[in-house]
């Protein structure tokens, strides 16, 4: 990296400051069940739930009894959790007075109560507001455009059922890193027309853009994470001088000749190539991971899907609901308002909880179950709402079609052999290994 680059870096990352993410998880595993807390004591945000997978009954108490829940740190100060349906559509769909423009996740309390309208260094367009978020999104939607679907979906389809051809019968092996990881990776690696030898670099970035520093985690330390993301510049930095020459049709190229996002300097363009990283590889993956365990934990409805293959459809839209890979976003507010009762001070963070939306029993019926016949399932909030709804959500559900469409040819069952081990976050709702063998018709 060039002198001038690495010092701009630092002015966005440094490995002093203590985040609210790092906050929480000091706080130790052993959070009480919430029978036992008083509503008040309540704080989802906690990634020991996740890991867990203990959050539900945290999330049903405050969906039933305190739906615009209130939390205060001393790293991110004021913070509202939102854990109803209506509310989260509501924040969502209001950009102007729930602003993106202070970070997507919930952040560090100097940034939130700034009167600067933006988070300083890294900037990405899901981060923004209109009008820069509606020209640096335009730049890269034409990828998710209905013209280009048609023509990666055969593409998709004969990797898919060679990388399933390959599967070993009758052993157990990690669906996360054999099946999820390498489709989702293969997948990103073409829409950015990335090397394909380094194709796990991808895998790797997404990994740590969230990860939480520690002993025997993602990353050890803050540093780590800092020189990680750093490489992520460099490496990206050349594939940008690379299509300014020989432009393409991929996100690499779009980015680095769209008029709205080619002057921006390489280290502030990290942002929106993280955002497309993590858009492309960690949401899918989940919910490819997902879907398997999900039809494991309810196989009445595995059964269905075999008996009608025709219910694949509906089935993406359920199980993206059900597993909801991202588990919330954050917006801050431009003024004070009000919220389901609540009064929501101007600078206040509030989290959209998509994890709990999806699980609201007013608007799902036994929301835990997971039903491939669900009548309302593309009702899910997983992709957001507003001008915000997840640009690549079609991208996604057709690689999660597909792959079901594979799957049901080739086995008669996918048995998971122990529970998986789960992402230490309580943004990426996901996992990091599920046992499984199959077996082939």
């Amino acid at each position: 990296m060039t002198d001038t680059a690495e010092s701009t870096a630092t002015d966005f990352f440094d490995p002093s400051i203590r985040t609210p993410e790092m906050e929480m998880a000091e706080r130790g595993a052993d959070v009480p069940a919430a029978a036992d807390l008083e509503i008040d004591e309540i704080n989802p945000t906690n990634p020991h739930l996740f890991r867990e997978d203990r959050w539900q009954e945290h999330f049903a108490r405050l969906r039933a009894e305190d739906p615009v829940h209130f939390n205060e740190l001393e790293t991110s100060g004021r913070y509202w959790s939102v854990t109803k349906y209506d509310d989260v559509r509501a924040v969502d769909g209001d950009w102007e007075t729930y602003s993106s423009a202070k970070g997507i996740t919930l952040g560090l309390k100097e940034v939130a109560e700034s009167e600067e309208m933006e988070q300083p260094g890294i900037q990405t367009f899901i981060a923004m507001d209109p009008p820069k978020h509606t020209e640096q999104r335009k730049t890269v939607r034409s990828v998710s455009a209905p013209s280009n679907l048609r023509n990666i979906e055969p593409m998709i389809r004969e990797r898919t059922a060679e990388l399933l051809d390959s599967l070993p019968e009758g052993e157990t092996f990690d669906w996360v890193d054999t099946v999820s990881i390498e489709l989702t990776t293969l997948m990103l690696a073409t829409l950015f027309d990335f090397p394909m030898d380094d194709r796990r670099k991808l895998t790797r970035w997404s990994d740590i853009v969230f990860a939480i520093p520690g002993p025997g985690g993602v990353v050890e330390t803050q540093q780590q994470k800092i020189d990680e993301l750093l490489e992520c510049v460099d490496y990206f930095g050349g594939l940008f001088e690379e299509r300014r020459e020989n432009p393409g049709f991929d996100l690499v190229s779009m980015l680095a000749n769209g008029d709205a996002t080619k002057d921006i300097p390489m280290v502030e363009q990290l942002g929106n190539l993280l955002l497309l990283i993590v858009g492309g590889n960690d949401t899918t993956r989940n919910t490819m991971t997902g879907s398997v365990y999900g039809l494991n934990k309810f196989p009445d409805q595995y059964d269905k899907l075999l008996a009608n293959p025709d219910l694949i459809s509906n089935f993406v839209q359920e199980v993206i609901r059900w597993q909801t890979p991202l588990a919330y976003m954050r917006r801050t507010a431009n003024r004070d308002t009000e919220l389901g009762g609540k009064q929501i001070k101007k600078n206040d963070q509030v989290l959209m909880w998509y994890v709990s939306a999806n699980q609201d029993e007013d608007v799902f019926d036994n929301a835990h179950v997971l039903d491939i016949e669900r009548h309302n399932a593309d009702r899910q909030l997983s992709f957001g709402y507003g001008i915000h709804f997840c640009m690549g959500s079609r991208v996604a559900e057709l690689q999660l079609r597909i792959l079901w469409e594979e799957i049901l040819q080739r086995f008669s069952r996918i048995e998971i052999q122990d529970e998986p081990e789960r992402v230490f976050s309580s943004f990426v709702h996901g996992y990091s290994n599920l046992p499984v063998t199959v077996t082939r018709r």
